[in-house]
């Protein structure tokens, strides 16, 4: 009876008969040399102390019964290993600035407890903090982005901790090596403040920019460190604090942050991760894709006091915001994770790929346990998301030439009036002269065929897998941790420089062709 129920709503979406396949040309521009290169940052995670991200998620401490290297889960850290990824932002979010990094250091047992009034309440025993992390991103082998205290924390504050982290020498090196790491980390990403219009202090835009250029005046760079030093930016539609923070900070930041969060609304609920009909599920889809026209809008701004392109444009904080699952802390932010989520983060990723000439990096909002998280745990129990999976599939486009391609798909429009292509493709070539294509099929009843037409001499070498699922709601679940997974596909055949490829309804598609 939901089978049919979704189907009729589809079809009230998406007006085109049941049956109908739809016929879709990729034309892909192989012959690119000097393209853009999609960098690996957009590929980033972001960890929080919120919930169990870190506390039951990265870390249980070295004398936990889980299986653990140094106190971090092993199993976390294998899966994380396999993602390659490129960079990790902590410790907030809103948690950023109401953290004091002193807390953290020193003898576990001696460092001060502190409550965490941003997110549950929760009491934090600080048994992680900067050298756990910063070791973790070297067990990583992940560039770290440290985001500084601005809304509760001083000048001082933030310029020791910088100098505690990396300098060579000097009395917080001195204090460095007491507390067991004699040689300075390398960190390159510091944001100076988060959500400085929110969280981080209520700040209007004009007071924040003055209020930065101080703060980072006095981050230094110690030894060969070099910082890349990165403002608190707007969030979503907010294009004037963009364009006040580039007229009054100009080139004393390296970059500018943005967050947007696929989310219904701020205000009620947020709807649910796993019941949800198939017209809140196009209107998920239609609010994720409508960050391309904030993206290029905010981009155009930065162009108009930027034309060369001096600064960044970082999305350190994006993915699905749905309702807490029943039962579990409201302040938790722990959500289910679906094969809807995964269809978000592909697309995502496409639009991505389009603008990183100014967009150098993205964080997806979290690394575990809370919203569109890569993994999920419950104890010594673990499973990988759906999310989890795009981001291993989509990995073959780090450092890669983006290739530009032409989709000849339509759109659907969702009930808000959002225009989302229904079938949608990214493409990119690696060192190694490999084209990787990902193909994404957001029609929930009826598959494509898709004509990718790509110059290739003789009989091009190709392996791909799909990531699909029975229901759009499935998912991976501490009982059925394999329910959502990839597996091998071969449904294509390649003849005249043409790949077709039979693509199934609610699908993503990788292929590599050598």
């Amino acid at each position: 009876m939901r089978r049919i129920f979704l189907a009729a709503i589809a079809a009230a979406v998406i007006p085109v008969a049941a049956s109908a396949q739809m016929k879709v040309n990729v034309s892909i521009d192989s012959d690119i040399t000097d393209g853009q290169i999609i960098p690996k940052e957009i590929y980033g995670q972001f960890a929080e102390h919120l919930g169990a991200c870190i506390y039951g998620g990265l870390w249980v401490g070295p004398e936990s019964d889980i299986p653990n290297i140094d106190g971090y889960r092993t199993d976390v850290l294998e899966a994380l290993k396999t993602l390659k990824v490129p960079v990790m932002r902590w410790p907030g979010g809103c948690f950023a600035d109401e953290y004091h990094w002193r807390d953290g250091i020193g003898p576990r047992e001696d460092r001060p407890r502190m409550v965490n009034s941003n997110w549950g309440g929760t009491v934090e025993d600080n048994s992680f903090g900067t050298h756990e992390f910063l070791n973790l991103c070297e067990m990583l082998e992940c560039e770290p982005y440290i985001s500084g205290n601005v809304g509760s924390g001083t000048v001082e504050e933030l310029a020791k901790w910088v100098e505690y982290m990396t300098a060579p020498d000097g009395p917080m090196a001195k204090l460095r090596a007491q507390n067991g790491r004699k040689e300075p980390w390398k960190v390159k990403y510091l944001g100076v403040g988060n959500e400085s219009w929110g969280c981080g202090g209520n700040m209007v835009p004009e007071y924040y920019s003055h209020l930065y250029r101080r703060y980072q005046t006095y981050c230094r760079n110690f030894g060969d460190n070099r910082l890349y030093k990165v403002a608190s930016g707007a969030s979503d539609y907010d294009y004037n604090w963009t364009e006040v923070l580039m007229k009054n900070i100009g080139s004393q930041m390296d970059g500018v942050s943005l967050h947007y969060y696929t989310v219904k609304g701020w205000d009620g609920s947020k709807g649910s991760a796993t019941e949800f009909t198939a017209e809140e599920y196009y209107n998920t889809l239609g609010k994720a894709v409508e960050i391309e026209s904030v993206i290029k809008r905010h981009i155009a701004i930065m162009d108009s006091y930027d034309p060369d392109n001096n600064i960044d444009l970082l999305l350190d904080e994006w993915g699905t915001w749905f309702d807490v699952e029943p039962g579990t802390n409201p302040g938790h932010l722990f959500q289910q994770n679906t094969m809807r989520d995964a269809m978000v983060a592909a697309l995502s990723f496409n639009i991505f790929h389009k603008y990183t000439s100014r967009l150098k990096m993205a964080n997806i909002a979290q690394i575990a346990n809370v919203l569109q998280s890569m993994v999920l745990t419950d104890g010594a129990k673990m499973v990988l998301t759906p999310t989890y999976h795009v981001f291993r599939m989509y990995n073959v486009h780090q450092d890669a030439t983006y290739l530009p391609l032409t989709c000849s798909s339509r759109n659907f429009t969702d009930s808000n009036g959002r225009e989302c292509p229904v079938v949608d493709a990214t493409a990119s070539r690696n060192a190694e002269g490999v084209v990787n294509v990902t193909l994404t099929n957001t029609d929930l009843e009826n598959g494509a065929e898709i004509t990718i037409s790509i110059a290739a001499d003789g009989k091009p070498e190709i392996t791909a897998e799909i990531l699909t699922s029975g229901n759009i709601s499935d998912y991976n679940g501490f009982d059925n941790p394999e329910n959502v997974k990839p597996a091998a596909f071969n449904d294509f055949k390649a003849k005249d420089g043409k790949i077709t490829v039979k693509m199934p309804a609610k699908s993503i598609i990788s292929l590599s062709i050598r």
